[in-house]
């Protein structure tokens, strides 16, 4: 996920009526607010939801442990210059397990900001994440069954890294979020990489790639693609041609065998769609 521009809210303009641009950061809430946005009501508080995310960290244990048992030649990290239409990944040798997980909606839901923004109708506001960043825990939660599974993996042996376009500026404020929401210890350099680690920026590439240079990575989750390479962020992909990277054959094979996608229906690069990329012209119908 990129802070800059894919942080929770930054679609929410397209969900809530009348959002205004920049309001003061310190405006009270309205006397009576209107009912949270439909996306938001079914990603934090919708049974399915709870389903949906209890199921896939119950896959990323399982598949995780199971995996171990047979020493895996390579990681599940795409080697540096190998596409996803010639995919080599980063061999594994002699290093030590990993599972590589991003923060935001793939760790931990940001309830507190989330409601702060979306009460008073602001769109994504970089000060008000950074706060957010800053002074967070413990209004953060783990996901649904998240607890469980970063437990599993530890007991097995599997180190527990986070990769999270948060600021390494906040370092300290992000580990005590992580440990607030009951996700135990993560330190800045060694099991959390932050954006301003390298100079990459929201890209996360180079980062898997110092990752991989230390760990066998036999798992990744995200809530985005970009969470598991940047290639599908490539600005010149046209919609249909980022749906079709992601469900090509190179892709296709590590789906649930090594990358886990969580459900988003909040944010992500799919928020600029109009209405011709979402209905074929041929599906074009009106009432008789």
């Amino acid at each position: 996920m990129s802070r800059q521009t894919r942080l929770p809210i930054v679609a929410l303009c397209v969900f809530l009526a009348g959002c205004a641009a920049t309001p003061p950061a310190a405006s009270p809430p309205p006397a009576e607010t209107a009912k949270p946005a439909t996306a938001l009501q079914y990603l934090y508080g919708s049974a399915e939801a709870e389903v949906a995310v209890r199921a896939t960290n119950a896959r990323i244990a399982d598949y995780a442990v199971r995996r171990i048992k047979a020493r895996p030649a390579d990681s599940v990290i795409l080697a540096s210059g190998a596409t996803l239409d010639a995919p080599r990944f980063e061999p594994c040798g002699d290093k030590p397990f990993a599972a590589v997980f991003d923060a935001d909606e793939t760790l931990i839901w940001n309830l507190g900001a989330t409601r702060y923004m979306g009460e008073r109708g602001i769109g994504f506001d970089p000060k008000i994440w950074d706060s957010w960043e800053k002074t967070g825990a413990g209004a953060a939660k783990a996901m649904p069954g998240t607890v469980a599974m970063v437990s599993a993996l530890r007991a097995a042996g599997i180190t527990v890294i986070a990769n999270t376009n948060r600021s390494a500026a906040n370092a300290a404020g992000t580990e005590a979020t992580l440990r607030a929401a009951g996700l135990g210890e993560f330190k800045h350099g060694e099991t959390l990489f932050l954006a301003g680690d390298d100079a990459d920026g929201s890209s996360k590439d180079g980062r898997r790639a110092t990752i991989a240079a230390r760990w066998c990575v036999i798992a990744m989750a995200g809530d985005q693609l970009g969470d598991f390479s940047q290639q599908f962020n490539d600005k010149a992909l046209a919609p249909a041609a980022r749906t079709a990277l992601a469900t090509g054959p190179a892709a296709a094979r590590l789906w649930d065998k090594g990358w886990f996608l969580f459900p988003n229906p909040v944010y992500g690069p799919w928020d600029r769609l109009g209405w011709d990329d979402l209905f074929p012209s041929d599906t074009n119908w009106e009432p008789k």
